[in-house]
């Protein structure tokens, strides 16, 4: 092509998606269904709905549908701060002396400041639809208690909120946003709940996990009439209404005749990556197209690279059904140490699935390797990026990097997530020479893996 292509490229607003986009219609292997824990067979709708939202439980559920239209009253929200924009990361380029060609898609244009308004406004839309009072939710780095936050005041039903002990700690930004918006932060394990009870009881001075804070989340919503439990990543719904990210991307793309080699994204439940890699993937899966795709995942979580692939609960209480996805076990809680996010003892069954098939690969990164990559796109690009973000961003720098060695002009496209604002005490901590890495080992994994459910 022959245009110039500019640091940003835009759609219309008349160009936004208006249906997400289900990738497991072309899959041909389809991720393992969620299993009742008690019977450890496959969850049915019926089985569901005390826990999660009924509309949302057909999207769950859904593994035939290729494409679901946008509620006209989500696609108007949307509309205040999408599209976003792919821009061209020239001046890290520059700084690489790369020959490569960089791209990534910025989800942060909101006050949420990430990617996870997407869902968050579906979920909200579908529980008032329904005529609920409230949702429960848990948060890990607070972006998607957030952008939860901010959809339960748009359409004024309640939000509760169960945040990760530490994280809640770190980022008091994060937890006034919420509250701001209306919502009730509660750190986790609590003494508000019988698993959180359990949990400290258990162990004392825990700082907290996701599987947890789901756990936590989860008992309230189903003990309290008028709620339902949502959350942020993970599950299949949450991949189908991230799809815009992706359908969005390849549309701007495909205005300049930019083709993707290389697709990466940051790993952690899978929300971002999997919308990100939708309909690049659904042409791999077709045999229209191929693309190298990463997922970037951290050294002190390592979910797809040295986890099982295995039937497991999705929180540490073990009340939720069970999902079969890479896991670490839904006792692992990552160190306090790591500040990235993505702390996630599993990840989507849909990718994992995927991952499993060979149809894409996944590396990890240590932290003090991830906010290097962090300040340096930082200082070349004039974003501040999210430290779940960052992951990604090492990761492009990498094969950036490749590629002046090898002199290969690929093109290369990352998700930028949102942005790190909220997020200062881990950059003070990485600027201080304060942050170090951890990585598990071997002894931890196997241990928390004897705990994996047993099933056939």
């Amino acid at each position: 092509m022959s245009k110039e292509i500019p640091y940003k490229i835009y759609l219309e607003e008349s160009e936004i998606p208006t249906q997400w986009y289900n990738v497991r219609a072309d899959m041909k292997n389809k991720p393992a269904p969620l299993l009742n824990p008690g019977t450890l067979q496959p969850m049915k709708f019926e089985e569901l709905r005390p826990v999660f939202c009924d509309e949302l439980i057909k999207q769950e559920l859904d593994d035939t549908t290729a494409y679901f239209d946008i509620p006209e009253e989500i696609l108007n929200f949307y509309k205040m701060y999408r599209p976003s924009p792919v821009m061209r990361a020239y001046n890290l380029e520059k700084a690489l002396g790369t020959p490569a060609k960089i791209y990534y898609k910025f989800e942060g244009n909101n006050t949420s400041g990430s990617h996870k308004l997407n869902s968050a406004l579906a979920q909200a839309y579908y529980a008032k639809k329904q005529g609920l009072k409230g949702v429960t939710t848990e948060t890990g780095a607070g972006q998607w208690g957030t952008a939860l936050s901010m959809a339960c005041a748009f359409f004024g039903i309640d939000c509760k909120v169960y945040m990760v002990k530490v994280s809640y700690e770190q980022k008091p930004f994060r937890r006034e946003v919420m509250r701001t918006y209306g919502a009730s932060v509660t750190p986790s394990p609590s003494n508000t709940t019988n698993i959180g009870r359990k949990m400290l009881e258990e162990f004392p001075g825990t700082t907290g996990s996701l599987g947890c804070a789901i756990s936590e989340a989860v008992e309230v919503a189903t003990t309290t009439e008028g709620y339902r439990y949502v959350l942020g990543s993970v599950l299949n719904q949450v991949l189908l209404h991230q799809s815009i990210i992706g359908l969005e991307a390849k549309a701007a793309l495909d205005k300049y005749g930019i083709k993707p080699d290389i697709i990466i994204g940051c790993a952690g439940g899978g929300s971002n990556l999997g919308g990100l890699i939708s309909p690049f993937m659904g042409e791999k899966l077709r045999g229209e197209a191929d693309y190298r795709i990463i997922a970037v995942e951290p050294a002190s979580c390592p979910s797809f690279t040295r986890g099982k692939f295995a039937y497991d609960f999705c929180d540490t209480g073990k009340v939720c059904p069970l999902a079969k996805m890479y896991t670490l076990g839904s006792g692992f809680i990552p160190s306090p140490n790591h500040a990235g996010g993505l702390r996630y003892h599993g990840m989507s069954s849909i990718l994992s699935q995927l991952y499993d098939d060979g149809l894409m690969e996944a590396r990890s990164v240590e932290q003090t390797a991830v906010f290097d990559a962090a300040e340096q796109f930082a200082r070349t690009e004039g974003i501040l990026p999210a430290p779940e973000s960052s992951h990604a961003i090492r990761t492009a720098i990498d094969e950036a990097l490749e590629c002046k060695k090898t002199g290969d002009a690929k093109t290369i496209l990352f998700g930028l997530t949102g942005t790190g604002y909220f997020d200062m005490t881990a950059y003070e901590k990485y600027n201080n020479g304060e942050m170090s890495d951890y990585i598990p080992t071997d002894e931890e994994l196997e241990k928390s893996f004897a705990n994996l459910p047993k099933v056939d």
